[in-house]
């Protein structure tokens, strides 16, 4: 009876699972990983039967022929014209597997988890196929990142840098015995005091997109100063209140953001609020202060992330300005802890990518980039891709920026 008893519990146990409708593999969200065992009544093979009669049925065929006439004139689409010659457009966009264009939208800006991250970005830009399904790299983002399994919508910043995260972890693991952020370190120029080291390791994630910065607060009380050196792979951006009415870059209303402003709002002398009030060691109390950040390194690619999201008391809501930015000569040196020491070329970036999200809300709408690529522009709308032009890039409202040092993008460790 104590037996029966103990298995009459075990059924009761629930293992929510969801299943791929393209390879009908199955995955167990309790046991956090793939299955292939059944239930007693055979249900998953039930679900996978009827899912291959949905594939055998008359509309599934009819919707098979549309996607194929659609496949073969966005192939077509691909060949252009340049100089009388036609070429091919070289550029393959990655498949929706279910709310996935956040992902996506940030795997088609960055393509500068390891393996399956290398095929991706390999595939990007191939142009063999209409489109190219990163199924095996989202496996891999479900199983080493939680945040982000099932098929909700998901934020592309907050992925980005889950991603860039995971990455840098992943790359201090050894190599033949060694440490691959050793190797890096060895076969860097870079002095110790010039690198961006996060946990106290220096990858490849951390000398392309690894700045740093200082953190200034001063006592208003004593005047005692306190600096303190932060490494940085993005930096997010408020949209100054003053702009928010100014939803486009033609409408004449309100004065035009830039994202000079944006730099300038994070960077000037902020007095912090009675919630952030300073431990003053000297005073030996919290004191009222002031704060205000320097970049005392700048990284080869420059990520900015705009701030469209913020909570209300009950939602989260969407910051819908148009901020204009450069696509060329972004100068950073103003914002420079000690400007004179850089040269002329080394303070400015040009436009490489940019995410776009679409819609009213971080759990909903749609994300698409714009990437350029030897000279083109192109849009990334999950598995369709177009070219577009600068005068189309620039009325994007950015989400995410993406810009390349000069001096990175000329010299010999080209991106």
């Amino acid at each position: 009876l104590t037996n029966h008893k103990k298995t009459e519990k075990q059924e009761k146990v629930q293992h929510t699972v969801c299943m791929d409708c393209s390879s009908y593999s199955t995955y167990c969200y309790r046991c956090d990983d793939f299955v292939v065992n059944d239930t007693k009544l055979g249900l998953v093979q039930k679900v996978r039967e009827h899912l291959q009669n949905l594939e055998n049925s008359a509309f599934t065929a009819d919707r098979h022929r549309k996607r194929k006439l659609l496949e073969n004139s966005s192939l077509n689409s691909k060949l252009l014209k340049v100089n009388g010659s036609t070429n091919a457009l070289c550029a393959t966009g990655l498949r929706n597997l279910g709310n996935t264009c956040f992902m996506n939208a940030i795997l088609q800006s960055l393509s500068s988890l390891v393996e399956e991250f290398r095929k991706t970005l390999c595939a990007l830009w191939q142009g063999s196929q209409t489109a190219f399904s990163p199924e095996s790299l989202f496996y891999v983002v479900w199983k080493i990142m939680p945040n982000f399994r099932g098929y909700q919508q998901q934020d592309a910043h907050e992925f980005m840098r889950y991603l860039l995260d995971h990455l840098h972890l992943e790359l201090q693991g050894g190599f033949n015995g060694v440490s691959r952020s050793v190797i890096l370190q060895e076969n860097s120029g870079l002095s110790a005091s010039n690198k961006c080291c996060i946990n106290g390791a220096s990858t490849i994630v951390t000398a392309i997109f690894g700045g740093i910065l200082q953190n200034e607060v001063n006592c208003l009380i004593c005047g005692t100063e306190s600096r303190k050196f932060d490494p940085f792979l993005d930096l997010s951006l408020d949209i100054p209140s003053q702009f928010r009415n100014k939803r486009t870059k033609n409408q004449e209303n309100g004065p035009m953001c830039t994202l000079r402003d944006c730099l300038r709002s994070f960077t000037d002398l902020e007095e912090l609020d009675e919630t952030e009030l300073y431990m003053c060691h000297k005073c030996k109390k919290k004191q009222k202060s002031t704060k205000k950040f320097w970049i005392q390194k700048l990284p080869k690619v420059l990520c900015l992330h705009l701030k469209r999201f913020h909570w209300t008391e009950y939602l989260r809501n969407k910051v819908d300005t148009y901020v204009e930015f450069p696509l060329r000569d972004l100068d950073m040196k103003c914002y420079l802890l000690e400007p004179e020491n850089s040269g002329p070329e080394s303070c400015r970036y040009d436009l490489a990518a940019v995410v776009v999200h679409h819609g009213s809300g971080v759990g909903s709408g749609h994300y698409t980039a714009y990437a350029t690529h030897e000279g083109r522009w192109f849009h990334f709308n999950d598995s369709t891709v177009t070219l577009t032009d600068e005068e189309t890039v620039v009325k994007a409202k950015a989400y995410i920026l993406f810009y390349v040092d000069r001096q990175a993008k000329s010299g010999s460790d080209k991106l």
